[in-house]
């Protein structure tokens, strides 16, 4: 007998009967019912937030049940373990399933809570999988007690199973940024001359004496278009901010090396970048536009002496900001990641809208990045979606109020991210929240039910 499944997949349900489905209504058993949720809510456009919500409530028994279930079908199980999509309760059984992917746990120890490396390090199964210990490692919530139990258990023989990948014990932890500082020498962080890469590349080809030449000659062999670099702009580069480049450079190779040769392309394109006062009408249009005090010389005198009057004022500032953007737009994917991290404030506010997803990330690295900064992007509708994930998983961000209500108040920030911290504000901007058009309307509606049941708490007493 065909399932019930089987049938909304191929779009073989009237639209009542499809509302019916998304609400969990449907005559079938409960572990389809959680089937047929996960599928709309991955792959239905109309009826996705719907499922959504509807498994965001579902009976708690059934769903551990299900979580436990090893015969349970591998969406289902990947949809559950999600962080997006996870509820705590069902987490031990989670971990314990057998079917639930190693991969699908790697990707969620990246951003889990605090809570959750709890139950992951008491699970069996997490304390025997290298990859997922490993992944475990840089999460921000990670305590240092937990930390050490991490490293012991992967030096008690579980790291012979990544191949070639070293030990991460202290000796190889030290060695390898070392060595990427030295590489990221050779190549200048922004570039000079047209032929300036080809002289800086050439000694790779010479490992061994590259890092003594590159040491020795910036200070005489930098040309001036090259001393206007980062280096000089944000000041002499710190040991936290060489630290912060070759870390940077160590846990995001694979990405480097994948995304090598992308140009710079700006999200909303370089107009909205550079803003309509960057490409202001020109010196001859400007004259007719504003007339002179004395209208008695000749129209040509005017001509002839507009230029002087006019230039002054706008195009230094003009040209001073087109040149950060041409600058950066002769860089390559090192060359512009090094500026997101050592760079200016107006430097790290054109990368963090860079096309390029390792290239807007690495922004949110830089030691000398701001909460005012971080406030602002939260905000913006023309950053890649990865950046607005890789906000709150930073602990430092998320004490920062106006960063979550700016999140959750922007119209990019994913849907899933939006609804786990709406907890998080107060009623005010719950209830600008609901009336905020431009927000997904489930945000917006629950936020008036959230704002509704603070009121009546705060009515009570």
């Amino acid at each position: 007998m065909t399932r019930m499944i089987d049938q909304i997949r191929a779009s073989k349900l009237p639209s009542n009967m499809m509302q019916f489905a998304a609400k969990g209504a449907l005559n079938v058993s409960p572990a389809e019912n959680v089937e047929i949720l996960v599928y709309l809510a991955k792959h239905n456009k109309i009826f996705g937030e719907l499922a959504r919500m509807t498994l965001a409530g579902w009976d708690e028994k059934t769903s551990l049940h299900v979580a436990s279930d090893p015969q349970s079908p591998p969406e289902v199980l990947d949809y559950l373990v999600s962080p997006d999509n996870l509820r705590p309760k069902l987490l031990p059984a989670l971990l314990e399933n057998p079917s639930v992917r190693e991969s699908e746990l790697t990707k969620f120890a990246i951003s889990a809570s605090a809570e959750s490396i709890g139950m992951m390090l008491r699970s069996p199964r997490i304390r025997s999988a290298v990859k997922v210990l490993d992944a475990l490692k840089p999460n921000p919530y990670l305590k240092k007690e937990q930390l050490d139990d991490i490293k012991s258990l992967l030096k008690a023989g579980e790291v012979a199973a990544r191949g070639d990948e070293p030990a991460p014990d202290a000796t190889a932890e030290s060695i390898v940024p070392a060595r990427l500082v030295a590489e990221m020498q050779v190549e200048p962080p922004e570039p000079v001359a047209p032929g300036a890469h080809a002289q800086v590349s050439a000694p790779t080809s010479q490992p061994a004496s590259a890092p003594v030449e590159a040491a020795a000659a910036p200070a005489s062999a930098r040309t001036a278009p090259e001393a206007s670099g980062p280096a000089t702009e944000s000041g002499a580069a710190t040991s936290e901010e060489d630290e912060a480049i070759a870390a940077y450079f160590f846990h995001h190779a694979t990405e480097i090396a994948a995304d090598e040769g992308k140009p710079f392309q700006a999200i909303g394109g370089i107009v909205e970048l550079l803003g309509n006062d960057y490409f202001p009408v020109s010196p001859a249009e400007e004259v007719v536009s504003e007339p002179e005090p004395e209208p008695e010389p000749a129209p040509v005198e005017k001509a002839a002496e507009a230029p002087k009057a006019v230039l002054p004022t706008k195009p230094p500032e003009a040209t001073k900001r087109v040149n950060t953007v041409q600058k950066i737009n002769a860089l390559d994917v090192k060359g512009r990641i090094q500026l997101a991290l050592k760079g200016s404030k107006e430097e790290r506010s054109i990368l963090v809208r860079d096309g390029t997803k390792v290239v807007a990330l690495a922004v949110l690295e830089a030691p000398k990045l701001s909460d005012g900064e971080v406030e602002k992007f939260a905000s913006q509708k023309n950053v890649l979606e990865a950046v607005l994930r890789q906000i709150p998983l930073k602990r430092r961000f998320m004490k920062n109020y106006k960063v979550v209500r700016n999140l959750v108040s922007n119209p990019r920030t994913p849907l899933d991210l939006g609804l786990g911290l709406m907890k998080n504000l107060l009623s005010q901007d719950l209830k600008n929240i609901a009336n905020n058009k431009e927000i997904s309307e489930t945000i917006r509606k629950l936020a008036m039910k959230m704002f509704q049941q603070k009121e009546a708490q705060a009515n009570k007493k």
